[in-house]
C-alpha cells in the first residue's frame, strides 16, 4: 500500500470517473500555472557564502534563461519565491526584489516553526510581513483595506498543527492568525505522502478554524463561480494529487504525482498530462484549470535542474503543445495572480453559475 494513501484515496476514487470522462484536448482550456518555491537558501546548513551564491545564481540566471519563453498573454515564466522567515537575511531578499521588479516572479511567506504559541506565531508573521514590505518593497496591499497581504506555505507541511506527533507547528488555530495578519491564500497542499495530507484533494476551497481541533483545513467550502467566499475562511489553493500509472514502482504500483519538481523528477510534458487531468478548478468553470506546482529551488540537484536545460525543455514543450492545439492556452502566473484569477471567476457577471440560473429561469417562464 502506498504510504498514507488512506488519508486521500477515498476522495481520489470519488473523482476517478470525472477524470476518465475529461479529455482536455477536445475542448477550449485555459491553464493557469504557478510554481510555488519553498525557497530556502540555507537548506542543508551551508556556510553563508554558499547560501548567497545560491540566491545570486537565481537572480542572475533566471532572466537570461527564461525571457525567451512566452505564454498566451506574452509573459515570461513566473516564479513565486516563498521565503522562510526563519532564514531571513537582507542580502537574500534584496536580490530577489530585483528579480521581482524585473517582472519574473514574486515573493511570499514561508515558515518553519516548532512548539510555537498563538502569540509567537502572530508576532513572527506580522514582523516578517512588515520587513518584506517596508525594508524590501515586496508584497502588496489590499486595495480595499490598505493592509499588506501575503501568500503562505507552512514548512514541513504541518499547517494547523496537522502532524500526529504535534511537531513542526504547535498552533491549532493558524487559520484565524493567518487571516488576521493578511494572508490572502495558503499554498501548502498537497503534502502526500506525508501524514499531514488532507482528505480534500485537487480542490480550491475555503477552510475555517475548528476550535480545539488540529488540521482545520482538512475540508471546507468549495470556491464556486458566481458565489462570494464564506466569511472568516482562508482560501486554500491545492496542487495536483493523482496516481501516475505511467510511472510505476517495480513496474507494478503507480507512483504518486504530487506536483513536486525536483532534479530527479523535473517538469515534463508527460507530467503536464497528470496535472491537467487532476482538474483543480473553481466549481462551475472546468474550462479554467489551476496547476499549482511546488519545489525546493535551493536544494542541491533541484537548483541545477531549474537553472539548466531540463526546465527549459519543459517550457519548450508547453509552447509546442500550444502550437499543436489551439484549444490549449497556458498562462504563467504568480501565486498572487492565481488567487486573483480565482476571485475573478467568483465575481464575474457572466459566470457559469449565473448562466445556468438564467437558463433554468427561461425554462419556467
Amino acid at each position: 500500500m502506498l504510504k498514507n494513501t488512506h488519508l486521500w484515496m477515498p476522495a481520489y476514487l470519488r473523482d476517478a470517473c470525472l477524470r476518465r470522462r475529461t479529455s482536455w484536448r477536445d475542448r477550449p482550456l485555459d491553464v493557469y500555472m504557478a510554481v510555488c518555491d519553498h525557497f530556502e537558501p540555507e537548506w542543508g546548513r551551508p556556510d553563508k557564502s554558499t547560501s548567497r551564491d545560491r540566491v545570486h545564481r537565481w537572480s542572475a540566471s533566471y532572466p537570461q534563461l527564461f525571457d525567451r519563453f512566452r505564454d498566451h498573454d506574452g509573459r515570461p515564466p513566473q516564479h513565486s519565491f516563498f521565503f522562510p522567515a526563519d532564514e531571513y537575511a537582507p542580502e537574500y531578499l534584496d536580490q530577489l526584489a530585483e528579480l521581482v521588479a524585473a517582472g519574473y516572479g514574486d515573493v511570499d511567506v514561508h515558515l518553519h516553526h516548532d512548539n510555537d504559541s498563538p502569540d509567537g506565531l502572530r508576532n513572527t508573521l506580522a514582523s516578517f510581513r512588515d520587513t518584506l514590505a517596508e525594508r524590501h518593497g515586496l508584497l502588496r496591499r489590499d486595495p480595499a483595506t490598505g493592509h499588506v497581504t501575503y501568500g503562505f506555505i507552512h514548512g514541513n507541511w504541518a499547517l494547523c498543527n496537522s502532524r500526529p506527533d504535534g511537531r513542526w507547528c504547535g498552533v491549532n488555530e493558524e487559520i484565524p492568525i493567518l487571516l488576521e495578519t493578511g494572508c490572502y491564500a495558503d499554498f501548502t497542499m498537497p503534502s502526500a505522502p506525508s501524514n499531514t495530507q488532507t482528505r480534500t484533494i485537487n480542490r480550491i476551497y475555503y477552510a475555517s478554524n475548528r476550535p480545539g481541533r488540529t488540521k482545520s483545513h482538512d475540508d471546507g467550502t468549495p470556491a464556486r463561480a458566481g458565489q462570494s467566499p464564506p466569511r472568516d475562511s482562508l482560501l486554500m489553493i491545492q496542487g495536483p494529487l493523482v496516481l501516475d500509472w505511467r510511472n510505476r514502482k517495480h513496474g507494478l504500483l503507480p507512483r504518486i504525482e504530487n506536483g513536486d519538481l525536483t532534479g530527479k523528477n523535473p517538469p515534463t510534458g508527460s507530467r503536464l498530462e497528470n496535472w491537467v487531468r487532476a482538474c483543480v478548478a473553481v466549481e462551475g468553470r472546468p474550462d479554467r484549470v489551476f496547476v499549482k506546482l511546488h519545489t525546493h529551488g535551493c536544494k542541491d540537484g533541484n537548483l541545477e535542474m531549474w537553472l539548466g536545460p531540463k526546465a527549459q525543455h519543459f517550457h519548450e514543450a508547453l509552447a509546442s503543445e500550444s502550437h499543436r492545439n489551439p484549444n490549449f492556452r497556458f498562462h504563467y502566473v504568480t501565486a498572487r495572480e492565481m488567487t486573483q484569477a480565482v476571485h475573478q471567476i467568483e465575481t464575474e457577471r457572466n459566470s457559469f453559475a449565473e448562466r445556468k440560473q438564467d437558463f433554468a429561469a427561461s425554462q419556467t417562464a
